[in-house]
C-alpha cells in the first residue's frame, strides 16, 4: 500500500509542479560596445508564451524591465540663503539603478498588482533601494522622488505603458532604447508574464555593456596604471600647449 502511494505521488508531482504558461525569450543583442561614436543602442526583446494546457482564463499581461548596474547615490537639497543657493539636507540612497526601463503590454494597474509589484520590485520606485533613509532627513521620500524625476528627464529612467506588442496572446515584442551615457557593466533583463495582474512566470537574461577600442584602452590604463596615465596626460598637455603656442607665433 505504501509503495503504491509513493508511485502515485511520483507520477502526480511533475504534473502538479508544471506551470501552465512559460516564457520563451530572445534578445537582438547580448553585448553592447561603447565606442567613440556611440550614440546609444536599441535592443529588441521578443518571445512567446509556451503553454502545456489550454489557455487559462484571465487577462494576459507582459512586463519587460531592463536595469543597469546599481550604485550608491547622494541626493542633496538646495536652499536659497542670503541670495545664494547652498546645500542643506542630504540623503544617501543605498542602491539606485544607473538605468531602468519598464515596458508593459497595457496600463500598469491592469497588468500588475500592488502585491506582486512589492514582491518583485518591478516599477521604478520599487527598484530604487532606499531602506533606512527616514533618519537622514525630514521628508526623506521626497529625495527618492527627486532622483527619479531627474533621471527620467535625462532619459535614464523610462516607463512605457503599452510598448509591448502582444499578438494573439502568444507572441510579444518590444524595443528598449539604451542612451548614449551608459554605465559599463551587466544590464539585467526581466520579463514577467501576468494573469489578472498576478505574476505567473519570470524569465531573466543579461546584456553586457563595455567600452571598446581606444576608450577601453584609456579606461583600463586610468584604473590599472594610474601613474602612467597621469604622466601621459601631462606629456600630452605640454605638447598641446607648445603646439598651440607655435601655431600662434607662425600666424603672427
Amino acid at each position: 500500500m505504501i509503495r503504491l502511494l509513493v508511485l502515485i505521488l511520483a507520477f502526480c508531482a511533475p504534473a502538479a509542479l508544471a506551470q501552465d504558461e512559460r516564457i520563451v525569450l530572445g534578445l537582438s543583442e547580448t553585448r553592447v560596445s561603447i565606442t567613440a561614436d556611440f550614440q546609444g543602442s536599441q535592443i529588441m526583446i521578443y518571445g512567446a508564451v509556451q503553454r502545456y494546457t489550454p489557455e487559462p482564463t484571465g487577462d494576459l499581461g507582459v512586463i519587460v524591465t531592463v536595469s543597469g548596474p546599481p550604485t550608491q547615490v547622494m541626493v542633496r537639497k538646495k536652499e536659497r540663503r542670503f541670495g545664494i543657493w547652498i546645500n542643506r539636507e542630504k540623503v544617501r540612497i543605498g542602491r539606485a539603478p544607473s538605468f531602468y526601463a519598464v515596458a508593459t503590454s497595457g496600463p500598469l494597474p491592469q497588468v500588475l498588482s500592488a502585491t506582486d509589484n512589492l514582491r518583485y520590485k518591478i516599477t521604478t520606485p520599487r527598484a530604487i533601494r532606499a531602506i533606512g533613509i527616514s533618519s537622514q532627513a525630514e521628508n526623506a521620500p521626497s529625495f527618492v522622488e527627486a532622483l527619479e524625476r531627474i533621471r527620467t528627464r535625462e532619459e535614464r529612467y523610462v516607463t512605457a505603458e503599452g510598448a509591448v506588442r502582444l499578438t494573439e496572446g502568444t507572441l510579444f515584442r518590444t524595443d528598449v532604447q539604451l542612451p548614449a551615457n551608459l554605465t559599463e557593466g551587466d544590464y539585467g533583463v526581466r520579463v514577467f508574464l501576468t494573469r489578472d495582474g498576478r505574476v505567473v512566470d519570470v524569465f531573466e537574461d543579461t546584456i553586457g555593456v563595455q567600452k571598446a577600442g581606444v576608450e577601453r584602452f584609456i579606461f583600463a590604463l586610468a584604473h590599472e596604471q594610474p601613474l602612467i596615465y597621469g604622466l601621459l596626460s601631462l606629456v600630452l598637455a605640454v605638447v598641446a600647449g607648445w603646439g598651440a603656442s607655435a601655431a600662434f607665433r607662425f600666424v603672427r
